[in-house]
């Protein structure tokens, strides 16, 4: 298909915004164990960043969105830290499907003429403060509520909570730990060119298998990498993103916060194995006018290992069941059919919950990814789109992009974007 079908907009289909709001502006801070800032700080480096990337002033934004949990910051303080007055402002409260769905927010109260631009930020201290499996210097809240469905069972990380999940894909389909291996094979090599990068070391499936055990099947080599650090993107009409210094990222379609039949004990409805891609999907792809077969890089939620390979799945991108070989076998590495977290993800660049990887995309349908190609006397990259051992990790021709957002198995997101074809 062509490209100039999947960024216009015609009045048979007004209710979906497809091509009509951008992500104009992204920036994050560094990722770090220990920063030693408060998550407040580091939303307005980020936020400021994102601001200069996007050429603009606080006068500009006046729309503001965040992930707050664990131990974030609420949007009024750092607006005020920056001299941002806001018409509209929301602190919302999820897991890594928060990304896609509050750019899908974002672009509505636009639309309802609440604000005009909206800056999204996540600030967390992942590492050195609020750790998600409940160590850290200030540790997880008390059992409360519907934990007693989870807790009790002994699921009180992630990863303890995803694993029979994991562990019924391995007995339904013969998915081995080695074929899994790959996904952080592929996303270490992806960041070993990315100088912003935590973990920048290249992994072999030899490697990951025999990393130790943190929670069957998952080993040390599995699980992301945690981080303190705060990201940022700025959202708004296309045509005030064409009024900004680089190429704006064009949002087609978002589906934000779908869920199984039932989000909380997921494994009771449906098959323990289907994630809520398999749902979202029907609502991306007719909505973005595209297929996966159209995508041209994917930007896939990757907590572990595993979850990337069911959401690769249930959005379609291979069949149910064929997740292992597809990962396995070149498609997600840079030079594949489809590159996945070209930075290296949660897995190697830094834990964001999914941030990192819209600002990834964004910057690769501009053509501006950071790596280590020779600049030219412009000051901009010379890719030479050597993936092997050229350090070069921009995609050659990018023009569509997948964000596959995930909370828990029975939750997700997901957003298609394109370059502008004005």
């Amino acid at each position: 298909m062509s490209l100039s079908s999947v960024s216009d907009t015609d009045a048979s289909t007004p209710k979906y915004l497809r091509g009509r709001y951008a992500i104009c502006g992204v920036g994050e801070t560094s990722y770090r164990r220990g920063s030693e800032e408060t998550t407040r700080s580091l939303a307005t480096w980020a936020i400021g960043n994102a601001m200069a990337d996007a050429g603009m002033t606080a006068d500009d934004v006046d729309g503001m969105l965040s992930y707050s949990g664990n131990d974030s910051t609420f949007s009024t303080f750092v607006a005020g830290d920056l001299g941002i007055r806001l018409n509209f402002f929301m602190d919302v409260h999820g897991g890594g499907s928060s990304t896609e769905a509050l750019i899908g927010i974002a672009a509505g109260v636009i639309e309802a003429g609440m604000c005009k631009t909206v800056a999204i930020f996540r600030a967390m201290n992942g590492y050195s403060q609020v750790r998600i499996g409940g160590t850290g210097a200030r540790s997880a809240v008390p059992i409360t509520g519907d934990m007693i469905h989870s807790r009790a069972y002994g699921w009180q990380s992630a990863g303890q909570m995803f694993a029979p999940t994991f562990m019924r894909h391995m007995y339904d389909y013969g998915t081995t730990p080695e074929q899994i291996a790959h996904v952080k094979v592929a996303h270490s090599k992806h960041a070993s060119n990315n100088p912003k990068a935590h973990y920048r070391q290249r992994y072999t499936v030899e490697d990951v298998v025999n990393s130790r055990i943190i929670c069957k099947p998952l080993h040390l080599l599995d699980c992301c990498v945690e981080t303190d650090n705060a990201t940022c993107v700025i959202v708004t009409s296309i045509e005030r993103a064409r009024d900004c210094p680089g190429p704006p990222a064009v949002i087609q379609s978002v589906a934000g916060r779908v869920c199984k039949p039932r989000a909380d004990m997921h494994y009771q409805a449906g098959p323990i194995s289907t994630v809520a891609g398999h749902w979202a999907k029907d609502i991306l792809w007719p909505n973005a006018g595209v297929g996966p077969e159209d995508i041209h890089i994917t930007g896939s939620y990757d907590a572990f290992t595993f979850t990337t390979m069911l959401q690769l799945e249930d959005y379609g991108f291979c069949k149910k069941g064929e997740g292992g070989e597809y990962v396995s076998s070149g498609a997600i590495e840079l030079g594949g059919v489809r590159p996945n977290n070209t930075s290296g993800g949660h897995l190697c660049e830094g834990y964001t919950h999914g941030m990192s990887m819209v600002i990834e995309n964004t910057r690769q349908l501009r053509g501006e990814v950071d790596d280590s190609c020779p600049k030219g006397p412009d000051g901009k990259r010379q890719h030479t789109y050597d993936y092997a051992e050229g350090g070069c990790r921009q995609v050659k021709d990018a023009e569509v992009t997948a964000n596959l957002g995930w909370a828990i198995p029975g939750t997700g997101s997901a957003m298609v974007m394109a370059i502008d074809n004005r």
